[in-house]
């Protein structure tokens, strides 16, 4: 089998992140251009691999000779205008979550598809690829627990970098519950509410951390989120599905305990691309075979689209204090499954 060339448009912490996996763990694939505004970053990183052209402008890095597909992993407000160049060639894309930063772009992404009359794009949801969180799908789906009622799901990072803002513990931290809630329960998130304990003293000046989300769902399961940005000791997902007749809880991260000394305890992990190595290697894995096809079999762009209808509808529950319903447009037929 051939290898597959990648542009990759971004180099940031998670561009850098893709090329290093790219070139070390995963097979079948090598990145043959980069892009990034920063002319000196994407030009250093480059110069690490073997014969990668190093471009600003994202156009120029998906025109390189040898390019196959496209893993987009630059910040979202630039997503839909990448994705919409790389469908114009009819290359496979891998694009980081968000979608695009409003339902509105990603609607627009899904009748750019449309015209070309098959699924091109993939959303970067890693989650479904981790080996917990899939046994907990595979239970759900067989009923292993009876039918779900709640999810309670705890997101928690050590602490928050100097640029994020409240809005983006919904839009870039949350999103990742809304889009494993609907995957696990395979249900639409419908309302929305957001509560904001007392402010945690540890939050930088202006950041509203920590919040309680909550999601209702098409099904009738309430999915309650805690999300703490900023707790200082490291960085925590866990989720517990209740259902009618047990439960499951996944994310403790006890591989290890140790006692010594009168103490026992473990490593707390302390950064989300060491949490979930496994499953952003298993995403690119599997996304690399199936681009190598011509085809993309994961998150799609519809799962992207209601992941930010439903990221809107919680900034306005957010800002408001009241229960907000998600409006969602009718599911075009290139997305039913």
């Amino acid at each position: 089998m051939s290898t597959l060339g990648i542009a990759v448009i971004g180099t940031g912490k998670m561009g850098a992140d893709h090329v290093r996996r790219i070139g070390g763990t995963v097979g079948g694939a090598r990145v043959v251009s980069l892009a990034d505004p920063d002319g000196d970053r994407v030009k250093e990183v480059a110069a690490g691999l073997d014969g990668a052209a190093a471009f600003t402008d994202p156009a120029a890095a998906m025109a390189a000779p040898g390019v196959d597909a496209v893993l987009i992993a630059s910040p979202g407000p630039a997503h839909e205008e990448a994705i919409l160049l790389a469908l114009e060639r009819e290359l496979p894309v891998l694009c980081e979550k968000p979608l695009t930063p409003d339902p509105e772009g990603a609607l627009r992404v899904m009748e750019a598809e449309a015209r070309l009359g098959r699924r091109l794009v993939q959303v970067g949801f890693m989650r479904r690829y981790d080996a917990e969180y899939e046994r907990l799908k595979e239970l759900l789906d067989a009923g292993g627990i009876g039918r779900p009622l709640f999810l309670h799901c705890r997101h928690r990072n050590a602490s928050s970098p100097s640029f994020f803002t409240s809005d983006m513990l919904i839009t870039d931290s949350v999103v990742h519950e809304v889009d494993a809630a609907r995957w696990l329960l395979d249900q639409e998130v419908t309302a929305v509410t957001v509560l904001s304990p007392t402010r945690s003293s540890a939050a930088p000046e202006g950041l509203r951390d920590p919040r309680l989300v909550l999601l209702e769902t098409s099904g009738g399961v309430i999915v309650d989120v805690e999300i703490f940005v900023n707790c200082g000791f490291g960085y925590q997902v866990r989720c517990e599905a209740v259902g009618e007749s047990g439960s499951a809880r996944i994310g403790d991260g006890h591989a290890m305990v140790v006692q010594s000394g009168g103490r026992w305890g473990g490593e707390i992990t302390q950064d989300f691309t060491t949490r979930f190595a496994d499953a952003y290697d298993r995403q690119v894995r599997r996304w690399v075979a199936a681009a190598a096809r011509g085809r993309v079999e994961g998150p799609d762009a519809w799962d992207g689209y209601a992941a930010a209808a439903v990221s809107e509808a919680g900034l306005a529950a957010s800002r408001s204090g009241i229960r907000t319903e998600v409006r969602l447009a009718e599911r075009p037929e290139l997305y039913r499954r």
